[in-house]
This record gives structure tokens, C-alpha cells and sequence, in this order.
């Protein structure tokens, strides 16, 4: 027992005790210690972090706008109470209407199809409900006039002030407050200029973005001229030649006519392809009169300039360049065809170094006044008169090869390029003016069959006419020649295709349908947004204006809506007057208007060498070998025009000729096959870059069956 006891002694003498033992790390305290958090600091990162505290009290420049805020609903809190308790009256009226005629009770007896039975039930409630109306007005009555004798007028503004605090509160601007939703719905039109989420609601109905995309405002509903301008943003993807082609559908969402809108895509550095302007006028624009044009007021013009034509929606003045271009016009009778043709010609006459051709095959005495200061001049649609414009034609091309052979031989101070300036159009020893050739009712010397000889061969005088201004317009418009042609019969058939393509401005008042206005306006127009068919026909002088130059509108503008000037035939005659006077002051006067209207010196075999007359006349069929295309196939002819020509389309879907055509696809289909036309698909690049394969027509194969029609042959055996 003593030796276990020395063991544990001498153990215990070798274990030594050291303290306690702690974990711990390297610091440098040398480095910025935390500070601790105060309940001031606390407080402050609460406040400018809680989501429920507003912007106003966290910072300094959201407060100086909310106070500005406050200051503004102050001024307009008085006007704001009165239109609250004015809306609160409406609602109180509708309530009280709805429960004195039993509203619910007959609407009740009328779904359950028992209104006969009941009606007699509903009178006499609503002679009921008539009668305690009455005797509260009248227990109403007595009271104020208690109230008032025994206590003054003071308790009787404090009740009219808690009754209007009641109406404003029934009254008050809020979703779901009574009264918000009329019993019928009211016009809707220009409430887009107030609330913006219509105008949003308006591209949605049209279907131009989807439900769940909006709109971004560039600029802020305006007043210009006596309507409403707004410039947006589309989403991205969605292009502003959408809502351009989808303008009538966009009228009807606004609840506007179509004629009151106007939109279009701005361009250059301020638009991009999904910014819209936007315009719609207060009214019909075009319903007021005319306005008498401008050059009224001038005592001469400057043919260089461009020619006061007419006004758009918007009161713009719009001028039409003619120098180094030409003219179309096209619309049916007394649309005012020959207004316009005269208002681009009167810019002309007033300038004392234009040479002037006009040729009226109408017959009339519209144009008689310029005879007074024509160059050429003539009246009738007889043969003799379709010869004479030959004859003119044929001097014209002369003219112009002869300015160019003269151009190569000025210098480049006088001439700085193939073309004539308006210093050498003054200048009488170079014997260049501008010169206009005036055609009213192109489409009667278009038509003529009389025989000319052409290079040994007869071709009809039409025929010919139209090689040579389709030449003059190619080529004329840099040696000085301007053509004006006025039309109211606009077909394929009349103005061939080859004329219609280099004629630089066109204006297509009202006609019969789409075909008839892409042939004025240019192929695919109508697909564009532009149909001159679905102008009113009071809107007399109204057309689509596609210039060749700028325009108060802009040089980036493809086409407008434009209403000409009015100038009657005593204008006329005085601008005429006018413009002789101006030649005799400048020694221009000439040809048949200074009485030496000679039968000019022609060359008909170089003119036609010159135009290539011969191949042309060679390759064009006999007129009793032309037929008439039966439908569908005249329609598609009609609407590709020109892109059945050789190096044209090769392809084109189905889907695009059913919405240009209007037609039922399978209806469409089964009679294109009944001519050979069989669909096919084909890959094509989507709107969204994308290739994808649909369906359509080879115009190879459309091109086979015309063909097989104008020969007389049937349509190939689905055997």
C-alpha cells in the first residue's frame, strides 16, 4: 500500500500544469478598424433602403420635383373637385335612372323571356318608385325651407359642402368607381391625344403589335395645323411599312375615316425602320373649298423651280419638280384630271424661255388659252391630229439627239455634265429652253390604229407614239424635255409598260380599283398603303402624289395625299395672257403662237433607227391577234406587271397573290390549274431573314399560259 502511495507521487511530481490554452489568428492592426453601429446609423440605412418610405424623402432632386408636383395639383385641385363632382352627379343620375324605371327587374323579365307577363308589375313599380321620388324632393323641400327660417343659410352651406364632398367621392377618377363605364359607349376618337394606353389599345385592335407588346412615345402629342401629331416607337421586330400598309385598319381602331390619318415612317438620322409619325386630323380635311393656286399672285416663274401643285392633309404647300423629269396623270372623268395637268403646265407658261407643246385630244376648249404662247399647238381627236403628234415626236427626238451632239462640243464651265443648266436654257445662241410636250387624254393617240410607215414596214400610229415618248422620257429629261400626259382611261392595255416605268412623277386621282391605281402610281403600291381607288368621290381634285424630288414633306416621303389648287378657266386664261406677254417682253415667242406654224423638217428613217422602231414593231403582234385574259390570270398579269418580263420574279407565293388579289385561296387555286398553272414550293427568304418553303406560282408557268390563251389553246389534261 506504501509503494502504490509513492508511485502516484512520484507521477504527479512529472506532469506540469501551464494555464489555459487559446485559438487565435494574426491581425494587423494597422489596418482601418470597423466602427460600431450607432442607433443613428441604423436608423439612415433603414430609411434610404426601406421600400416603404417614398423616393421624395430620400432624395434631395425627388423632393424638389415632388413640391413642384404639389404646387401644380394645388392650382388644379379646384378644377379637378368641380369635374368630380360633376362626374359624381353623372353617376348619381345613372343610379337613380336605373332604379326609378326597375332597370334590373325588367332585365330580369327579359331574359327569362316573361317581360309581357310582368310588364304590368314593372309599370306600376315604376309609378311607385315615380311617386317616392316625388315626396322626397318634396319632404327635401320643406326641410331647407325650416332649416332655413329657423337657423339661417349656414346650415344649408355646410350640407351642400358634405353633399359635394359625397360627389366628388362617387365621382372620383378610380377603377371600379361607380359610374366609370357608360351605358353605351361614346366616340372614341382622338381620346388617344389624353391617354396614351388608347393609342397603344388602337395598335393592338389593328393587330400592327401583339397583346403583350406596347409602344415607346419619341414625342408627345402635338397640335399642328387643325389636327394631332405623335411620333412612336414600334417594338422591336415590327416595321413602320406594316402600319403604312395597314393605315385604313388603324383609321378604324382610332374611329377616324382613313382620309383623316396620315402615317408614315421617319427616316434618315433621326428614324430608323420601326419609328411611325403619325397625323390625324380634327375633320375631313378635304371638305373645305379649294384654295386658288398661288401663281396668281406672280408675275413670272421660274421653270427651274418647282411648280405650286396643291396642299396636303396638314396644310403643307406641296411644290412639284418637273425640271429633268415627267408627268403622269391618271383618273377617271371629272375627277379633276385636266385641273392638274393645267396646274403643272401653268409654272411652265410663266416662264418666258419654255418652249410649250401642247395636244388636246379631248377636243374641248381647256386648253385653247395656251395656244396664245404654244410652240406647237392643236385641238381634236381626229387621224390627221394622232399624224401631227407623230410629226412633233419625231422633231422632239431629232431635237434632243442634236442638244447632246451640241453638249460635247461646250466646255465643262458652260456644261459641267450631259445635261442642260438653267443658264444655258437662257441662253438664245445655244438654243436649248426647257421644252413641255402636253398630252391631254394620252390614251386616244395610244389607241389609234392608223397606219405609218416605219423603216419599210406599217406599224400603228399608237404603237409608234408610244416607242416614241417612252424614248423622250428616257432620254429627254437631261437635254430639257419635260412630258406631262394626262389620262383617264389608266391600263395596261393603253399605257404600255415600258412608258409607265421612266415616267418620273405620278399623280393618280380617284379610279375604278387597285390595278387601275398601281398603273398610275407604280406596281405594288396599293400593297404600300397607296390605292387612289378609295378616294371619295367628293373629294373632287384629291389624289396620290408619287413625285420625282423633293417636297415640303420630304425627300424621303414615297407617296402622298395631296388636294391641287383650284384655278377655273378665267385663272387659266389670265395666266396665259400672262405668259405671252412675258415672251413678247423677251423675244421668245415662237411657232404657232407668233403665227410660223410650220410643217417641220423630219427625218422618220434616223429617228427610228434611233429608237429601234423597227425591232419593236417586228416583235409586237397584229391587234386582231391580241386577247383579252380571261380571270384569274388578267388579275395576276395585272398586279406583276412587269416582273413577268425576263430577268423579273421567278417565283411568287401563293399567299401574296390571295391578299393582293382579294380572292378565296381554294376558289383561286382551282382556276389557276384549269390554265396550267400548277403551285409548287420553293424556298424564299422570310420578313424575318429567315428561309422558309411555301407554296406559290412559277412565273415561268404563268407566262406558259398566257401564251396558251392569247394562241387559243386549252389548258393542259390533269389526265
Amino acid at each position: 500500500m506504501n509503494g502504490t502511495s509513492a508511485l502516484a507521487r512520484k507521477d504527479s511530481r512529472e506532469m506540469e500544469h501551464v494555464g489555459p490554452v487559446f485559438d487565435g489568428e494574426l491581425i494587423d492592426d494597422t489596418l482601418p478598424q470597423p466602427r460600431g453601429r450607432t442607433v443613428r446609423r441604423r436608423l439612415v440605412r433603414w430609411w434610404l433602403h426601406s421600400p416603404r418610405v417614398p423616393l421624395w424623402l430620400k432624395s434631395k432632386p425627388q423632393a424638389v420635383q415632388a413640391a413642384k408636383d404639389a404646387v401644380v395639383a394645388v392650382l388644379k385641385s379646384p378644377w379637378r373637385y368641380l369635374r368630380a363632382v360633376v362626374r359624381g352627379l353623372v353617376a348619381g343620375a345613372r343610379w337613380w335612372r336605373t332604379w326609378v324605371t326597375v332597370r334590373d327587374y325588367r332585365t330580369a323579365a327579359e331574359e327569362s323571356d316573361k317581360l309581357a307577363d310582368k310588364f304590368t308589375d314593372i309599370r306600376e313599380l315604376t309609378l311607385f318608385r315615380w311617386k317616392v321620388t316625388g315626396a322626397v324632393l318634396a319632404v327635401m323641400a320643406v326641410a331647407v325651407a325650416i332649416v332655413h327660417l329657423v337657423y339661417g343659410s349656414d346650415p344649408l352651406w355646410i350640407a351642400g359642402a358634405a353633399a359635394s364632398v359625397a360627389l366628388a367621392i362617387l365621382g372620383r377618377r378610380k377603377d371600379g368607381s361607380p359610374g366609370r363605364k357608360p351605358a353605351l359607349a361614346g366616340p372614341r376618337s382622338l381620346t388617344w391625344t389624353m391617354d396614351p394606353q388608347v393609342l397603344v389599345d388602337a395598335f393592338r385592335d389593328a393587330k400592327l403589335i401583339g397583346k403583350d407588346e406596347s409602344l415607346r412615345l419619341v414625342e408627345r402629342a402635338h397640335r399642328i395645323g387643325d389636327g394631332w401629331a405623335i411620333t412612336v416607337d414600334l417594338p422591336a421586330t415590327r416595321k413602320a411599312a406594316d402600319v403604312v400598309k395597314n393605315r385604313e385598319a388603324l383609321a378604324s381602331a382610332l374611329a377616324v375615316d382613313e382620309v383623316q390619318l396620315i402615317v408614315e415612317r421617319v427616316r434618315g438620322n433621326g428614324g430608323h425602320a420601326g419609328r411611325v409619325s403619325m397625323w390625324v386630323a380634327d375633320e375631313d380635311p378635304y371638305a373645305s373649298p379649294p384654295l386658288r393656286t398661288p401663281l396668281l399672285g406672280v408675275t413670272r416663274w421660274d421653270a427651274w423651280r418647282a411648280v405650286p401643285f396643291g396642299r396636303d392633309a396638314r396644310d403643307r404647300r406641296i411644290d412639284l419638280p418637273l425640271a429633268w423629269t415627267s408627268l403622269l396623270i391618271g383618273a377617271i372623268p371629272r375627277q379633276g384630271k385636266t385641273f392638274a395637268a393645267r396646274l403643272a403646265a401653268a409654272g411652265l407658261i410663266l416662264d418666258a424661255w419654255v418652249r410649250l407643246y401642247v395636244a388636246d385630244f379631248k377636243g374641248g376648249k381647256d386648253w385653247d388659252a395656251a395656244g396664245q404662247l404654244a410652240h406647237r399647238f392643236m385641238s381634236g381627236d381626229e387621224p390627221e391630229h394622232v399624224l401631227s403628234l407623230v410629226d412633233w415626236l419625231v422633231e422632239l427626238v431629232a431635237e434632243v439627239q442634236g442638244r447632246y451632239r451640241r453638249m460635247r462640243d461646250l466646255d465643262d464651265l458652260t456644261c459641267p455634265e450631259s445635261k442642260v443648266t438653267p443658264d444655258m436654257s437662257r441662253d438664245k445662241a445655244l438654243n436649248m429652253p426647257i421644252t413641255a410636250i402636253v398630252i391631254d387624254e394620252v390614251q386616244l393617240p395610244l389607241e389609234d390604229r392608223t397606219p405609218v410607215v416605219v423603216q419599210g414596214k406599217k406599224v400603228p400610229a399608237g404603237e409608234y407614239i408610244g416607242e416614241l415618248l417612252t424614248w423622250l422620257a428616257k432620254k429627254g429629261p437631261a437635254a430639257g424635255i419635260v412630258l406631262v400626259l394626262a389620262t383617264q382611261r389608266p391600263d395596261s392595255k393603253t399605257i404600255p409598260s415600258g412608258l409607265r416605268a421612266v415616267l418620273g412623277s405620278r399623280f393618280a386621282l380617284r379610279v375604278m380599283d387597285w390595278r387601275d391605281s398601281n398603273i398610275v402610281l407604280g406596281e405594288q403600291m396599293n400593297t404600300r398603303g397607296y390605292d387612289s381607288s378609295r378616294l371619295l368621290p367628293s373629294h373632287k381634285g384629291v389624289g396620290i402624289l408619287r413625285p420625282d424630288g423633293d417636297t415640303a414633306a420630304g425627300a424621303d416621303v414615297l407617296a402622298m395625299t395631296v388636294r391641287t389648287y383650284y384655278m377655273p378657266n378665267e385663272d387659266w386664261q389670265a395666266i396665259c395672257q400672262q405668259g405671252r406677254a412675258l415672251r413678247e417682253a423677251a423675244g421668245t415667242l415662237s411657232g404657232h403662237a407668233a403665227g410660223h406654224d410650220t410643217t417641220p423638217a423630219l427625218d422618220h428613217a434616223a429617228v427610228a433607227r434611233a429608237i429601234g422602231a423597227g425591232a419593236t414593231a417586228a416583235r409586237t403582234p397584229a391587234p386582231a391577234d391580241v386577247v383579252e385574259l380571261p380571270e384569274p390570270l388578267a388579275s395576276v398579269v395585272a398586279y406583276l406587271g412587269d416582273d413577268l418580263d425576263d430577268g423579273g420574279r421567278a417565283f411568287v407565293p401563293t399567299s401574296e397573290l390571295v391578299d393582293a388579289l382579294d380572292v378565296e385561296p381554294t376558289v383561286f387555286g382551282r382556276a389557276m390549274g384549269d390554265y396550267g398553272c400548277r403551285p409548287s414550293r420553293e424556298r424564299v427568304p422570310g420578313s424575318d431573314g429567315e428561309t422558309k418553303r411555301v407554296r406559290g406560282y412559277l412565273t415561268a408557268d404563268v407566262r406558259a399560259a398566257i401564251e396558251r390563251v392569247t394562241a387559243g389553246e386549252a389548258a393542259p389534261d390533269d389526265g
